[in-house]
């Protein structure tokens, strides 16, 4: 157990190449309940949210769900996002747990000249994500709802185990998946019966893992308030429509995010990742890949040597040889 977003969070239970293998080949659960939940409601929630991110929230629908970004006045992000429409004028927004607090403030602070009502919902909410190939088989002997017939993004009210939850066909693994939105007191027993019915349970270790290989950045590393959100592969978040912070965003970004791939040594964040001895870049995340066999990391380097082929890492004063490869690097 560690301290992570100002909760006691689990790095793993049995193993992180356990739990990745896990996910990757059957199913996995995560306890992801520090995620800040927020309601949006009101006559001009949609313009709201229009006005505060990046993707064209226009574009939802009841049911539906949308990956987002509030972006910030004077360049970077406040977060990365997700956004479910409950009904016309009502949404859920889903944020970073470190980044609860200064969400709600933002959201608070942009509200004047909107007919919208914020709640914070944190507290009411827990989030179990059942993650992996075999999830919808696993959760559908015990569900109301005919899972086959739920695309990516969809968002819906189940039952499940006899309890009232809502069912999102999101995740942050690069697997198919259902994170599971419960009432907080509820939460202990829906974990009891996810692994009785053998899905495995996760920790931290294996979400970063498994994020790294499908090339999703995380906030406090490839996303920040001052790293540019379009050195990175998601500039289809970006819009063409009026928003908070657009003058920033519209800036060509000074660095890029790049894959790489090491032979034997992992790499950790903040090492200095060079172009023939000269330092262009660090690493914002790096591990062993238990999928692919070998070390992998996401590193924000200078634009101008982001084509290279050939870098080096430094770890602890030796260089080490990497080469670039296109994110992500895994793909189910």
């Amino acid at each position: 157990m560690v301290p992570f977003g100002g909760w006691d969070m689990p790095v793993q239970y049995t193993g992180v190449k356990a739990e990745h293998d896990a996910v990757r080949s059957r199913a996995g659960v995560f306890d992801v309940s520090h995620m800040g939940e927020f309601r949006v409601t009101g006559a001009d929630a949609l313009r709201f949210l229009q006005h505060l991110t990046t993707n064209d929230v226009s574009k939802l629908k009841p049911g539906r769900a949308q990956y987002n970004w509030l972006p910030g006045v004077a360049g970077g992000l406040v977060d990365d996002i997700y956004i479910y429409q409950h009904a016309d004028g009502e949404y859920l927004l889903v944020v970073n747990a470190s980044n609860t607090a200064k969400d709600w403030a933002h959201l608070q602070e942009h509200t004047t000249g909107f007919d919208v009502t914020l709640t914070d919902e944190s507290d009411r909410w827990a989030l179990l994500a059942v993650q992996g190939p075999q999830a919808e088989s696993l959760l559908q002997p015990h569900t109301d709802v005919d899972l086959s017939t739920k695309k990516k993004n969809a968002f819906f009210p189940a039952r499940l185990f006899d309890f009232d939850v809502w069912l999102a066909r999101t995740g942050y693994t690069g697997e198919d998946g259902f994170e599971v939105f419960t009432d907080a007191s509820e939460a202990e027993t829906v974990w009891d019966k996810l692994i009785a019915i053998g899905i495995t349970p996760a920790g931290l270790g294996a979400r970063d893992t498994l994020r790294l290989e499908a090339g999703f950045p995380l906030y406090g590393h490839e996303f920040s308030d001052t790293i540019h959100p379009l050195s990175s592969t998601y500039t289809w978040v970006v819009k063409d429509k009026t928003h908070v912070g657009r003058g920033h965003i519209s800036l060509e970004p000074a660095h890029r995010l790049i894959g790489l791939k090491l032979e034997r040594v992992p790499v950790r964040e903040g090492y200095p990742v060079k172009v023939n001895g000269q330092v262009v870049g660090h690493v914002t995340s790096g591990s062993s890949s238990p999928t692919l066999g070998h070390p992998i990391a996401m590193a924000l380097v200078d634009s101008a040597h982001a084509g290279a082929d050939l870098f080096e890492v430094e770890v602890r004063g030796k260089d080490h040889p990497a080469t670039r490869m296109e994110l992500p690097f895994y793909k189910r």
